[in-house]
């Protein structure tokens, strides 16, 4: 693959949002040029892109995901933080109600987690993207308002993307296509790739689903008196006796975003009356309270595409030569949890690894790569599938007697963690994707989640925090 007849060291990334510009990062290095080909027009400045359909609503990025970034981008960190970014630890600076009461607050700063509006966040990691880019010897273009329509190439080796202009200038909608060595889709959720096999004459992956049915809805606020704003965050999720959730967290500039979340049956309302009405409806009154010092700055903005899908790019023979897939285009979590954004950085960081340890673009790497994702996305995607099974539709993908143990065990041990700063520690290190799920079960954190007595949790959110 280092060489191609029509491709040359040439790469291409379908898709210019936060995954396709981590790809560009793996990149660069180890290709001559990468082209981006993205569906819309950047905004000027920090604003909202109608082509990313979550952007309204509430965004987090873990400490995984952090550190995978800042070893992509080193500095982007800060730069968040330049750009507003909140910095929360959890357990101490985000208020979580279980099923069992209030999680106690610990003074324990190893899972920090950055809160940030979706425009912040694309603009800082695409402004240090092609900063990067303009300091290496790779060259990076990026295709404004243009749509990948197609793959070239046959079932054994995608050599290219067919793409058209978005513009609607004369003669823009004609196809043209594009030769690469590599073609990285980061498409996104709306990911065409199964249907681009088709015509290739190659059959989709295999696609594994568990859909909750959770519907969500997200508005901002400010509060009303800066100076008797709530020192923290708050997570109400919901649970199966009680399938409505809330999230109330801040963002730059002194705002915060409510989100308010609901199984099938329980959606969320858009109407902003009764969306405030349905915050009174949620496992705990605490969140529907700090509404009546807050100050609505926006309508209320729904979402309802939250089903974890996963298409197994990585098993044998299921990807042709060529071809990668980075981030929601091949394993899609539901957004309540946070995961994606972190796991796009974990991903590309995997990419980037495998490439500088064999050697750059070779036959074959593309297939190694892959299967390096697909073990970053490993826990993200256990979290969430085990958090969702409950609320599964008859349709989808049926737990074996391993999950379901686990996810008896994982209930019982988050339980013991809104109590225990052993057990609690351990659940944050593998929730915030720094450790991994083995960790649950080391001899220490099994002891204390099976043979100690469940206990519940606190009667009302904690104001005080506890030293360690």
């Amino acid at each position: 693959m280092a060489e191609h007849s029509n491709g040359g060291h040439t790469a291409i990334v379908i898709g210019g949002g936060l995954a396709g510009m981590l790809a560009v990062t793996a990149l660069i290095g180890h290709v001559d040029t990468v082209t981006v080909i993205e569906r819309d027009r950047y905004p000027e400045g920090r604003a909202f892109r109608k082509g990313v359909p979550q952007a309204r609503h509430l965004h987090i990025l873990l400490r995984g995901g952090s550190l995978a970034l800042e070893e992509l981008l080193p500095g982007t960190v800060a730069a968040l933080g330049e750009a507003g970014a909140r910095r929360l630890y959890l357990s101490r600076d985000l208020l979580t109600r279980t099923p069992t009461g209030w999680q106690r607050r610990f003074d324990e700063r190893r899972h920090l987690t950055l809160s940030v509006t979706r425009p912040v966040l694309d603009s800082v990691v695409r402004e240090r993207v092609l900063r990067a880019a303009a300091g290496s010897a790779t060259r990076v273009e990026v295709l404004e308002a243009t749509e990948a329509t197609g793959l070239t190439g046959d079932a054994g080796r995608v050599t290219g993307v067919r793409v058209r202009s978005r513009d609607g200038a004369p003669g823009g909608r004609s196809e043209r296509e594009l030769p690469a060595a590599l073609v990285v889709d980061a498409s996104g959720r709306g990911s065409r790739a199964p249907q681009w096999f088709a015509a290739l004459g190659r059959s989709a992956p295999q696609e594994e689903t568990v859909d909750a049915g959770i519907a969500y809805a997200t508005r901002m606020y400010r509060p009303k008196d800066p100076a008797t704003a709530p020192d923290a965050g708050v997570n109400v999720p919901g649970w199966p006796e009680c399938p409505r959730g809330a999230a109330y967290v801040p963002v730059e500039d002194g705002k915060w975003l409510l989100t308010l979340s609901g199984v099938r049956g329980h959606h969320p309302p858009t109407d902003a009356a009764e969306f405030t009405a349905f915050s009174a409806t949620v496992g705990d009154p605490y969140v529907h309270e700090l509404l009546d010092r807050a100050e609505p700055l926006s309508p209320v903005h729904g979402f309802r595409d939250t089903c974890n899908r996963r298409r197994h790019f990585e098993r044998p023979g299921a990807l042709p030569e060529g071809f990668l897939v980075l981030g929601d285009a091949g394993c899609t979590f539901n957004p309540v949890y946070g995961q994606g954004m972190s796991v796009a950085a974990l991903g590309a960081l995997a990419v980037r690894t495998t490439l500088a340890d064999g050697g750059g673009l070779r036959p074959g790497i593309a297939a190694e790569a892959q299967r390096a994702v697909a073990r970053a996305v490993e826990p993200a995607w256990l979290a969430a599938v085990g958090a969702d099974r409950p609320y599964a539709s008859p349709g989808d993908t049926k737990a074996g007697v391993g999950e379901r143990l686990s996810t008896w065990y994982i209930a019982r041990l988050s339980a013991r963690a809104s109590i225990d700063p052993v057990v609690g520690a351990a659940f944050r290190d593998v929730f915030s994707l720094t450790a991994p799920p083995t960790r649950l079960v080391a001899p220490q954190i099994f002891l204390r989640t099976v043979f100690l007595p469940r206990r519940p949790g606190l009667p009302g959110p904690p104001a005080a925090i506890e030293a360690l």
